[in-house]
């Protein structure tokens, strides 16, 4: 098979963490001969950011495997309605019924450590009096809530370069459920601090996915990135006919 008709993958990342949280997964996966984009997701809002990736895909010749972790997981949801997105692939991540919210599905299931150590700030809108509100990690709660089984150095430094998730994300319903008419996978990471392991199951096992678990923190491709590319890989090939 020719690189060209092997399908990109492109990397949503979630909130809390950037493009970088896919650091061990990237190499991993151009290795192996495939084409790959990480684009940094605004963090703005569900409709926002979906509208974002979506317009990345769209620029993409051929086909594409979307891949989501953590709330780039309701990304991907969204966003995976474009007609040349043939796969998506969860990571950790939420997989929202169409006209559901993050705040909807995690209220579902008792809250993970997550919810005590957010902290919220506002921010300006531009061209408006109101303010927005964003929503991140207490630093010192950082390494254990998301990030335990990465490597402490790192985690202090991702702990003091998050990017925020504003609030507005969490009431936004998803106006597509892109599972529904393409092939998807799910890991769970079964150590979660950050989401609720349970609201991962419920959501792939809604989708009817593929679903393996891996007993892993949050940041599972940090901390398992060749489980987590064997994922992928599985997708690629799934699609590659």
């Amino acid at each position: 098979m020719s690189r060209s008709e092997k399908p990109t993958v492109v990397l949503v990342h979630g909130a809390f963490a950037d493009a970088s949280s896919y650091a061990q997964v990237i190499p991993r996966l151009l290795d192996r001969g495939l084409d790959v984009v990480a684009p940094a997701v605004p963090n703005r809002s569900l409709i926002g950011d979906a509208a974002y990736v979506a317009s990345v895909v769209r620029q993409i010749p051929g086909p594409v495997v979307l891949v989501g972790h953590s709330y780039g997981g309701a990304v991907i949801t969204v966003a995976g309605a474009e007609d040349n997105v043939k796969a998506l692939v969860y990571l950790a991540g939420y997989a929202l019924e169409k006209g559901e919210s993050l705040g909807e599905l995690q209220g579902r299931f008792p809250d993970s450590d997550l919810a005590a150590a957010l902290v919220y700030t506002p921010f300006p809108i531009e061209g408006s009096a109101e303010t927005g509100t964003d929503v991140s990690v207490d630093p010192a709660k950082f390494p254990a809530v998301f990030a335990a089984h990465v490597d402490a150095r790192l985690a202090s430094v991702l702990a003091v370069s998050q990017r925020p998730l504003a609030a507005q994300a969490f009431a936004d319903a998803a106006p597509a459920a892109a599972w529904r008419t393409k092939p998807s996978w799910g890991l769970v990471s079964s150590s979660d601090h950050t989401i609720n392991p349970d609201v991962e199951r419920y959501g792939y096992q809604r989708a009817g996915m593929t679903t393996v678990e891996v007993d892993s923190s949050h940041l599972v491709m940090l901390s398992h990135p060749d489980r987590v590319v064997e994922l992928i890989e599985e997708a690629v090939r799934a699609v590659s006919g």
